[in-house]
């Protein structure tokens, strides 16, 4: 069952046969376990600032349509890149049909390393998001601005960049009032924000952190 799993990954993919050689001779040797160690010396797998370097934060949400690279330590043949299903699922080689979406890069790599380790002595597994595509990369300001839209989100955004790349405040806007709105482990939650404050008093401690997928909502004033 396991040479057929790594068959289907073979066929029409872009390994190498020396690679597949490789694994395939790795697992008839020593079943089920691969990855066995050699004389030359071992990469170390990419630090987290490493992958935030390359792409987005670890606390990125993982949504349909980003591409996944997935780095299994020690084992380049299990090491793939690939795209969120519509679905939500991925599939790489020994890890088929795994959910992705929902999770942080780190809770996805927990998750792999799970299934990995019926195959895989000790596995490491880091997963970088190398191309944000789903809704869940975007940051939405609406409401009292005076350019209401979606923003691509970066690593330390605040409200205070997100109301500079709309343009600012509106004219009837309620600072004040301000809120996020944030959904973390399927529960929403919301943040108030003293807009106003911020932009017109500077008080920073109103500069509060961005995450992707947040609502930053404006309301209008009441008269």
């Amino acid at each position: 069952m396991l040479s057929d799993r790594l068959n289907f990954w073979t066929q029409g993919s872009s390994m190498r046969p020396s690679s597949v050689l490789l694994l395939a001779g790795g697992l008839a040797i020593t079943p089920p376990m691969i990855g066995c160690t050699s004389g030359a010396p071992l990469p170390a797998p990419p630090t987290p600032g490493q992958a935030a370097a390359k792409a987005v934060g670890n606390d990125y949400i993982i949504g349909p349509g980003d591409t996944l690279e997935v780095f299994v330590w020690r084992n380049p043949e299990l090491s793939v890149t690939v795209p969120v299903r519509p679905d939500g699922k991925i599939s790489t080689p020994l890890v088929e049909n795994m959910v992705a979406v929902g999770k942080t890069p780190p809770q996805l790599a927990r998750d792999m390393e799970g299934v990995l380790a019926e195959y895989v002595r000790s596995p490491k597994v880091n997963i970088i998001v190398t191309i944000a595509a789903s809704a869940f990369s975007l940051v939405k300001v609406v409401g009292q601005v005076v350019h209401p839209q979606a923003l691509p989100y970066r690593e330390g955004m605040t409200v205070l960049d997100a109301i500079l790349a709309v343009g600012g405040l509106g004219q009837f806007a309620s600072g004040n009032r301000a809120r996020i709105v944030r959904v973390q482990n399927g529960q929403q939650t919301t943040i108030h924000v003293k807009l106003a404050n911020l932009v017109n008093s500077g008080d920073v401690s109103e500069n509060v952190p961005l995450k992707p997928g947040d609502v930053l909502v404006v309301p209008e004033s009441i008269f």
